[in-house]
């Protein structure tokens, strides 16, 4: 399976980037032991591009609003071992821009999660999601940089 973020906007060279693009690394390569082929960001500029049809065909939209569901890291990485392990060919995981997103993505997410009611900058929660996805990955592969 691969895992896209799917991100609002664009951040060029932002410090946000970097990381963000090293937590996905470190998830691919990690992640290779529990089927999880790839995991990337794809940036969506809104006034040009569908958000939707950045979603491969066959694959899950989820999405992160503050009116979601608060997920511990151990939920998180349940929710990807059942996507690994329902065969689908990808995950995405939406993340608005300023504005938030677009009501069309909200519609058509399956799940919508939250990291907790407070407001933060669209280029940080790209590296909180990546990070969390990260983590997930090691949850599932019994990694010790999850510590409980």
């Amino acid at each position: 399976m691969k895992f896209l973020l799917l991100a609002g906007g664009r951040a060029a060279s932002a410090p946000e980037t970097a990381a963000a693009a090293d937590y996905l690394k470190r998830a691919s390569l990690a992640g290779r032991k529990i089927g999880l082929k790839e995991a990337g960001l794809v940036e969506i500029d809104e006034r040009k591009a569908n958000w939707l049809e950045a979603v491969p065909k066959g694959g899950v939209l989820a999405a992160l609003d503050e009116r979601g569901t608060n997920a511990s890291s151990a939920e998180l990485a349940s929710w990807l071992r059942k996507h690994l392990d329902s065969g689908i060919p990808a995950l995405a995981l939406a993340i608005g821009a300023a504005d938030g997103l677009p009501a069309p993505v909200k519609a058509a997410a399956r799940e919508t999660f939250a990291f907790g009611r407070a407001t933060w900058p669209h280029m940080m929660v790209r590296v909180m999601a990546a990070e969390q996805i990260y983590r997930a990955v090691t949850i599932l592969t019994d990694h010790p940089y999850h510590r409980v």
